[in-house]
Parts: structure tokens; sequence; C-alpha cells
């Protein structure tokens, strides 16, 4: 695909999945998920899960950290633009029509039932996007992210904990598994290099008893 060709596509996937974003900027992960990952295939699960985390945790609007993210990924400055672009042009034409109509919408029977049941579908769009990262997580034996979503989940919903102490002890751990995990592979690394000179080792001693 040509880099316009990329670009309008970018812009038209962000204005359409931005225009559809009903219920909160986390709804627009998985929709983002759905598009770019699975029908797209311009980025992988691990490159999504990644980018929502930084977009969740970055301060300002979710929907424009991801759609920041996702178009730089994707296409660089001038993809974050045009995916900034295409994600800002409905919220802002909705609010401004909106806007005007304040008072008729505020007090109408049929507008609060559609908002209801908009809030229903969202809650199913979050739930589900949220098993399906964790069946990920498990089928690909992240077992860390597999045990910190229903942690925190409980720690926020029952408990009431901050979300900003979540998040803190969240790159905490984060910080922590990076280290053991950069330790344990230079381990394996130092004990690979140990068994390649042994078996180095071993060979030439090989060929000087068989030339002796």
């Amino acid at each position: 695909m040509k880099k316009k060709g990329r670009l309008l596509k970018l812009f038209t996937t962000s204005l359409y999945i931005s225009a559809f974003t009903f219920g909160g900027g986390f709804v627009i992960i998985p929709l983002m998920r759905k598009k770019f990952v699975e029908d797209l295939h311009w980025l992988e699960e691990q490159e999504m899960l990644d980018l929502a985390a930084i977009a969740q945790s970055a301060p300002g609007a979710i929907a424009v950290n991801a759609a920041i993210l996702l178009g730089y990924k994707i296409m660089g400055i001038l993809g974050a633009l045009v995916a900034i672009l295409g994600t800002i042009i409905p919220p802002m034409v909705i609010i401004s029509v909106i806007s005007f109509f304040y008072n008729a919408f505020r007090t109408n029977v049929v507008v609060n039932a559609v908002l209801s049941g908009m809030q229903a579908g969202v809650a199913a769009v979050i739930c589900d996007v949220v098993i399906t990262m964790a069946t990920t997580n498990v089928k690909q034996n992240k077992w860390l992210s597999a045990v910190v979503m229903p942690v925190v989940f409980v720690l926020t919903y029952f408990l009431d904990v901050n979300v900003v102490y979540i998040i803190l002890g969240c790159i905490g751990i984060g910080i922590v598994w990076f280290v053991v995990q950069h330790v344990h592979k230079k381990q394996l690394e130092k004990q690979q290099k140990g068994n390649d000179v042994t078996d180095v080792n071993v060979t030439h001693r090989r060929h000087w008893r068989i030339h002796k």
C-alpha cells in the first residue's frame, strides 16, 4: 500500500472508530485492536497491548493518546498527526451540536434511554477485550500480566485503591520483572558460553590424542 493510501486509510479508520466510541476513551482500545490488529494486521497483539498501557498511563485523554501512539507507530510523525485529526473531528462536531440543544437532550426520555443502552453495550465491549487479552496472555505463558489484571481489578473495585498508586505499583513490578529477566538472560548466556568453551576444549583434546 502506497504512503498516501496508507495515510488515507489511517485517517478514515481513526475517524470511523472515534465516531462510534461512546462511553469514554477506554472503549476506543478494543475498537482499535479489532481494526488495526485483526483486520488490517498493521500491529501485533503485544504492540497493541503496549500502546494501550502507555495511553492509559500517560496524562491526557486516552483516545487521543492512543491515536498519537498508534499513528506514530504506523506512519511516524505524519501518521500521528493524521490519526489525531481523525480522532478529534467526531467528538468536536457532536459536542458542538449537542451544546446548542443541551436542555432538550437533557430532558428527553428517548435520549436517556439510548444512553442507558449504550452504557450496557460499552460494558460488554470492555469485558470482551479484557477477557481476550487475558486469554492471550495465558496462551503465551505471560502469567505476570494474567495475574496483575485481576489483582488490579480487586484493588480498584473492592478496596477502592487510588489508581495513581496502582499505576506506580505496576511500574515498579514491571521494572523488577525486567531486571529479573535481564539477569536470568545474562546467566543463560554466560552458561552457554561456558558450555561452548568446554566443548571446544574437549574437541581440542580429542584432536590432540588422535594426532599423538
